[in-house]
């Protein structure tokens, strides 16, 4: 008997207002549901798009009183799926903010949350410089999730340039890897579809990849382009544009161990040590 498991991604673009994310939010997740769909990912920042420290420090909330969260909770309830936040802006209470990603179980409980670990510091051409450090305090756990037909991995935009939290969840038992995102529109043309095909390729496991798209409030512009991917690195599922909207594909789970049976790279490991020539 195979295992299938229809997967949604939904594109979002996402404001500097909470309640007005939070009504997207719930409208395209039942969206998402009617389409049947057992497994739904929002974007990272589904909650809140706001790059200015003061004005998101005053827009946040903790936990227990985010309101995306409490819709996720009751949403993954009522329409009994997996409900992936991709991330949101926590407020740890210390000060610190975190890039929250949330999983919620269909029986509307937290199963799991993770904080992203890669902080985006970068200049770009054109004069597009990032400073994620200097809001979110990051995170120094990976983590991976039953998720009943499948073990899921969770990452957030960045981390998809370290292929190592990608890897160790794999060795855990991943057959799912997600890197939900608000890619810059700069580094999205340049790098995005050949990340997340070589993160699906290279550990033989299906990638679902929700994205902001567009240009926002708070002045940044996202590539959009959500993408599900299966273990051999073809698109299933492409939102094909910055638009909101949903995107779903039925994987079938069995091709994960097909295709590590074909290019059994992950056996193939060997340690190595590394010999400076000069």
């Amino acid at each position: 008997m195979t295992r299938t498991l229809t997967c949604a991604a939904v594109q979002m673009r996402s404001t500097t207002d909470v309640a007005t994310n939070r009504d997207a939010f719930e409208m395209l997740v039942r969206e998402a549901a009617s389409k049947g769909a057992g497994y739904v990912q929002t974007p990272e920042m589904t909650g809140l798009i706001q790059k200015n420290r003061a004005a998101l420090m005053e827009s946040i909330f903790g936990q227990d009183d985010d309101p995306i969260v409490s819709s996720a909770g009751k949403l993954s309830k009522e329409l009994s799926v997996w409900l992936h936040v991709g991330s949101t802006p926590i407020d740890r209470g210390d000060g610190k903010v975190a890039n929250r990603a949330l999983l919620f179980a269909p029986d509307g409980i937290l199963r799991v949350s993770y904080d992203k670990i890669h902080m985006f510091d970068v200049d770009l051409d054109n004069g597009e410089s990032w400073r994620e450090s200097a809001i979110y305090e990051p995170g120094d756990r990976a983590v991976t999730a039953d998720i009943g037909k499948a073990c899921l991995g969770l990452a957030i935009c960045y981390d998809v340039r370290f292929p190592d939290i990608f890897r160790r969840q794999t060795l855990a038992g991943a057959e799912i890897l997600t890197t939900p995102a608000a890619f810059t529109r700069q580094t999205g043309e340049a790098h995005w579809h050949v990340l997340l095909r070589a993160r699906a390729i290279e550990n033989g496991a299906f990638v679902v990849s929700a994205a902001q798209g567009g240009t926002h409030e708070d002045g940044r512009e996202t590539y959009g382009h959500s993408m599900i991917i299966d273990p051999w690195g073809r698109i299933l599922a492409e939102k094909d544009d910055d638009e909101p909207g949903v995107i779903v594909a039925e994987i079938d789970l069995d091709q994960v161990a097909e295709a590590r049976g074909k290019i059994p790279n992950l056996k193939n490991i060997r340690p190595f040590n590394l010999v400076d020539a000069q």
